[in-house]
């Protein structure tokens, strides 16, 4: 057909929902609705019955502009069909009068009607941030709903197969929700999560976790609760996980085991080895701290903030960059010579940043380390790809430079911003729109829209694509960091092609990882829309974070969490900057 009413994307599950709707004329034989032979099979009227009120809002309106606008352009639209075109006829702004009309019976909860231009033979309409922000909370109640259905308190919901996996059996992704749901405001859900977590979590369990993971999602979003709703239950919890933690930190270096039995009060490192990854002995810093501030205990923020300054002295880092493993029986840095921002080292770049926010920029050790790493990600890991020239973070192995380039990295974007706003040198806002720039190609350029695990970047002159993805890297696992740094680089510069791109990112998301039952997986193959494999796995991040990130990015409240009076920490569970002293 010549004609293309853009309204809704093509999910893998049910559809998703886009933010404008286009009328565009096509050649005849180039219009190729894009969707499986079993699908165009349906009926319509069982298409019509599957779509929300709200899609069939919209594809009324759509149906209605058409019409208007074929009344008003009909020689065009007749040359046209004849194949007699010359030239894209002048479209009439003929039922722009209609359209508002329908926007306002709409009340707002659809679009507010700004016509943003008529290029080629494209009418666009482009729909309020109240649209994508709605947008952002069904995605979160279908993914909730899914948790609910086939896995209430449990740590992880398997949609495909409609059941639950343990990790450490602890709720992870309820407590992980918590504050997400707090801050889309979807009452009813949370207060049924305060229930469960009221009367049923308990850490009195003969359960190994990781320290780690288990300070950044659980001690993380319950003090991030206690924060946003006040309410003194939240705390409590937080002060019993954070209590049974601290045996990790009885090592002979003090630097804490991977791992603590939180019923037993013991602690070891992991099986095969008695080192630690230095991301995670030094990215729980803002969580312990905060648990002093709030208990006035003070053994929290000495554990935490010893592991601290042993890592600030420590010989064997390149130019401020780590290594990615530190020994607990020595406390010195282990396995040196490769240097990466990715896997094993991002978060400890993240937290030097945040403790000196978080400190009310006091505490310079912080500042100076993470200054000095910037400058080493400049002179040892920055290079640019070809044909496209992408500024992009590589990794240094003795000596050797690797154009490798994990997910993970791109957390860095938002904290280079995040630095600039609080009065870092300007030339870190402009390598973090570089990086940006990077990060969101890494979605684009794959064919579902969906970045990979890691990426490798051409960097020889006559390549002909930027990016390289391997067979085992093709995973997709729902992260959150592209999504996050969109957010922050959306706040301090306003720009709206932040905005525009994570909703591409989320649109991906419902077409090729959302299932119809509830929830949304991973997916093994980002390179083929067709197959993309799922590996029938909701991480916790997903709602404690990636939709989190989502939601702020399209609201314009910028007292929502705002980052003059609030640090997120690596789990995206906003923790307050302490006040200032008052002066005697």
């Amino acid at each position: 057909c010549p004609w293309e009413v853009a309204l809704l994307a093509r999910p893998m599950h049910p559809p998703a929902r886009k933010d404008y709707v286009s009328v565009t004329f096509g050649e005849q034989s180039g219009g190729k609705y894009n969707n499986s032979k079993q699908l165009r099979r349906r009926s319509c009227w069982r298409k019509w019955k599957q779509l929300s009120r709200l899609q069939r809002s919209l594809a009324l309106f759509a149906l209605v502009l058409l019409l208007v606008f074929g009344m008003t352009s009909y020689p065009a639209v007749h040359q046209h069909f004849r194949g007699t075109r010359q030239a894209d006829p002048p479209l009439r702004v003929v039922g722009l009068a209609v359209a508002t009309s329908l926007c306002a019976v709409l009340k707002g909860k659809v679009c507010t009607l700004v016509p943003t231009g008529l290029t080629n033979s494209r009418l666009v309409l482009r729909f309020s941030e109240t649209f994508r922000l709605e947008g952002v909370r069904e995605s979160f109640r279908h993914a909730w709903r899914g948790y609910k259905e086939f896995a209430w308190g449990h740590d992880e919901l398997k949609p495909i197969t409609k059941t639950y996996a343990e990790w450490f059996g602890l709720g992870l992704t309820l407590i992980d929700a918590l504050d997400t749901m707090w801050i889309l405001g979807l009452k009813e859900e949370f207060a049924e999560a305060r229930e469960w977590v009221s009367t049923e979590l308990s850490f009195n369990k003969n359960v190994d976790v990781n320290l780690f993971e288990t300070t950044i999602r659980i001690l993380g979003g319950l003090l991030s609760t206690y924060h946003l709703s006040g309410d003194p239950m939240f705390l409590e919890k937080a002060t019993d996980i954070g209590s049974r933690l601290m045996p990790a930190f009885k090592t002979p270096s003090k630097i804490p085991y991977s791992d603590v039995n939180i019923g037993k009060g013991t602690a070891h490192p992991p099986r095969w080895t008695s080192d630690s990854t230095v991301a995670e002995v030094t990215t729980i810093q803002l969580e312990f701290r905060e648990l002093t501030r709030l208990t006035h205990d003070q053994q929290y923020q000495d554990a935490v903030g010893e592991v601290a300054r042993q890592v600030h002295q420590l010989e064997g880092k390149q130019d401020g960059l780590v290594p990615m493993f530190i020994n607990t029986n020595s406390g010195q840095f282990t396995r040196q010579g490769i240097f990466t921002l990715g896997a094993r080292a991002d978060s400890y770049y993240e937290y030097l940043l945040k403790q000196w926010i978080q400190g009310g920029k006091k505490e310079h050790q912080f500042l100076e380390d993470y200054l000095q790493a910037i400058e080493g990600v400049k002179k040892n890991l920055l290079q640019k790809s070809s044909p496209s020239g992408l500024t992009f973070v590589g990794e240094l192995s003795h000596g050797q430079f690797s154009p490798k380039m994990d997910h993970l990295v791109c957390f860095l974007p938002g904290t280079l911003a995040l630095g600039a706003h609080h009065g870092l040198p300007d030339d870190h806002l402009e390598l973090a729109r570089l990086l940006m720039e990077t990060c969101y190609q890494m979605y684009a350029q794959m064919e579902t829209g969906l970045s990979p695990e890691i990426v490798h970047f051409n960097t020889h002159q006559g390549s002909t694509r930027d990016v390289e993805v391997k067979p085992a890297d093709r995973h997709n696992l729902l992260r959150p960091e592209t999504v996050e740094s969109l957010f922050y680089l959306y706040r301090f510069t306003k720009d709206p092609k932040y905005r525009d791109w994570g909703w591409e990112i989320l649109q991906s998301f419902n077409k090729h990882t959302k299932v119809s039952t509830g929830g949304y997986t991973s997916i093994n193959n980002v390179r083929d829309p067709d197959f993309p494999l799922p590996r029938d796995k909701m991480e916790s991040f997903f709602l404690g974070e990636t939709l989190k990130y989502m939601y702020l990015l399209f609201s314009d409240d910028l007292d929502l969490i705002s980052l003059d009076r609030y640090v997120f920490n690596t789990e995206a569970h906003p923790l307050p900057i302490w006040p200032s002293e008052p002066k005697e």
